[in-house]
């Protein structure tokens, strides 16, 4: 978590009801969404063509095969491509029609996932097929055609999403699995459509066609052909062909475990100066930053920028240089295999060893313990905003608990949905936690009430929400708040439970680093073995640093969680025995300090190869 975020939805998603884009479109010719369906320009058409070759398509010709992992990257040169569902069945619909100039793709194609729509030819014509490898590495080489085509992928996936196009989630809203399977979906932004068992008609007659009881749900439906009885998150994710941790040496040089700010960055720094790397990620890259809905005080984007594209474009970036991103993978313990690596062992019983670990795991959001909420969380109590969730906020008010930034970005976000968003606030003020230009505009906000010294005491509903029960903690005065969500951001709780055991931790359990580390360190000869004091972002154990959330004493913002991914990789060079500049040899000395480069390992030891 990072304090300026909060739910998704810079992507393509409106900020009125109004508003609401669509793909069901008759023609080409009809005006772009917020970039959803771009032009390509002749030099852009040209740039790719240097990589790709032409093909001549008939009517009815299939390009792309829904359940198929995608091939290939099409640029519509003559004739016309439509975008269906549901293809070949009584059900099918046209989701988009692509003329010349358009190119056929969502976001799933630049990962190599499978595909959630059939692409077949409608008119005669022509089409550039350009391979995966060469449209990732364009996308991540020329900053133009990758602006045009990562937002276009981004967008597309956000209208899916929207429309419930995908595999179907189909389980009761008390179930913890049908919860996890859904926050999993939503995190990960997979196209899905959640059938519930306990009001949708279409849960009992999807349980008569495929002969399951009501005791084998959840269940995952995908095109009528596919059925996964409650499924893990690592069969769901292989279902769609997230990536996974191949085969083969599991030895490198540094594991990064967790995939925020903190982790990506360090995946991009340490890739880019030579270091075999790996990054294990439990649930979704992205971290709590990548749940935000724009991103407003981050440098260098002056007009703001979505989580979801600010975690797809570093994803990319660390992929282009070589960093193997595995998911979903739960670090389940730490342990020294020998003086030169370490080993992190997972909840499936993989386990992969790294001569350096950096732990960026982040935080979660605090869960909010008062009468009634368990049994609504995850129907109508969250701990993210994203547009799944905001999507179904259209006609009824909503609460929001929390004063910080996360709880303003969300704030904001929800008010172009809701009719009404309550912010509740135990403090006196916003301006102790929230930062200056979102107070700004929550307090401008007409759909916004702000209630200060306001504590929710009990949750009333029993299948969805229906009021809040709420109390002036100056006054001790109980009043009923009429709201149909509750979005909780209420401070954060670190990922760290599989480390207690083994490595220095602060009171709240957030990882302690440099001198504090080493003062709280159970063993401190490991110290007086190595000649040499604990690095600013190492931790009590030797070679394993702490970046962003998770680390004690951090910054809860984006930037600074980048930064410290960026500076652990500086600490893992000299922990390696990297120079600490070009041409020299050895470690620098205790508690020493550079700002020069460090020298670069060659190229060339795979992390997994």
């Amino acid at each position: 978590m990072s304090g300026d975020q909060p739910p998704p939805g810079d992507e393509p998603v409106p900020q009125q009801a109004d508003e609401t884009p669509s793909w069901e479109t008759p023609s080409w010719e009809t005006p772009d969404i917020h970039g959803a369906y771009p032009r390509l320009t002749e030099d852009q058409t040209a740039r790719l063509a240097e990589h790709g070759r032409r093909r001549t398509m008939a009517p009815d010709d299939v390009l792309i095969r829904e359940g198929e992992r995608c091939e290939a990257f099409f640029v519509v040169l003559s004739g016309a491509v439509a975008v269906v569902e549901d293809h070949g069945t009584p059900e099918e619909h046209v989701l988009r029609v692509h003329g010349p100039g358009r190119f056929i793709g969502e976001l799933g194609l630049l990962y190599g996932q499978v595909a959630f729509y059939t692409a077949v030819a409608r008119e005669p014509g022509e089409v550039l097929v350009v391979s995966l490898d060469e449209v990732r590495h364009l996308v991540s080489q020329d900053p133009t055609l990758g602006d045009v085509v990562l937002r276009a992928c981004l967008c597309r996936r956000a209208l899916l999403v929207g429309q419930g196009a995908g595999f179907r989630i189909i389980g009761s809203r008390y179930s913890p699995d049908t919860r996890r399977l859904r926050e999993f979906a939503v995190r990960n932004r997979l196209p899905h459509r959640w059938i519930d068992l306990e009001t949708d008609r279409e849960a009992e007659e999807l349980l008569r066609r495929f002969g399951v009881g009501p005791a084998e749900t959840p269940l995952v439906i995908w095109r009528d052909t596919t059925l996964l009885r409650n499924p893990s998150n690592a069969e769901l994710a292989r279902l769609i062909g997230l990536p996974s941790l191949p085969a083969g040496n599991r030895h490198g040089d540094v594991l990064i475990v967790g995939s925020g700010p903190a982790g990506l960055a360090a995946a991009v720094y340490a890739a880019s100066e030579g270091l075999s790397t790996t990054v294990v990620e439990a649930m979704a890259t992205g971290g709590q930053a990548g749940t935000s809905s724009r991103i407003e005080n981050l440098l260098g984007f002056p007009s703001g920028i979505s989580g979801a594209e600010l975690t797809e474009r570093a994803v990319l970036q660390a992929e282009k240089f070589g960093a193997g991103i595995s998911l979903p993978l739960e670090a389940a313990g730490l342990r020294l295999q020998d003086d030169d690596h370490w080993v992190v062992t997972f909840a499936d019983g993989s386990e992969i060893a790294a001569r350096a670990v950096v732990l960026a795991t982040g935080a979660r959001y605090r869960r909010l313990r008062v009468p009634g909420i368990e049994r609504l969380e995850g129907t109508s109590v969250h701990y993210s905003a994203t547009v799944y969730e905001a999507q179904q906020c259209r006609a009824d008010p909503v609460a929001v608990v929390g004063g910080g930034n996360s709880a303003g970005q969300a704030v904001l976000f929800l008010a172009g949905y809701a009719p009404k968003v309550h912010l509740l606030v135990r403090g006196a003020d916003l301006e102790t936690h929230m930062s200056r230009y979102l107070v700004d505009q929550v307090q401008r906000h007409p759909r916004v009430e702000v209630m200060l010294h306001t504590e929710v005491t009990e949750v009333i509903g029993e299948e969805v929400l229906e009021e809040l029960y709420v109390v002036d903690n100056r006054t001790g005065r109980h009043r009923r708040l009429a709201a149909r969500s509750l979005f909780v951001f209420t401070g954060a709780e670190p990922h760290t439970e599989w480390l207690a055991d083994s490595i220095a931790l602060d009171s709240r359990g957030f990882v302690l680093t440099g001198p504090e580390a080493q003062e709280a360190c159970a063993h401190p000869e490991v110290w007086h073995g190595r000649g040499r004091s604990c690095m600013t972002l190492e931790t009590s154990l030797p070679g394993v640093f702490a970046a962003g959330d998770v680390r004690s004493a951090s910054v809860k913002r984006v930037a600074s969680a980048a930064g410290e991914g960026a500076m652990a990789i500086h600490f893992v060079h000299r922990h390696l025995g990297h120079s600490a500049a070009p041409g020299t040899t050895g470690t620098p000395a205790a508690g020493g300090h550079s700002d020069a480069s460090p020298r670069l390992r060659p190229k060339g030891s795979a992390w997994l190869a």
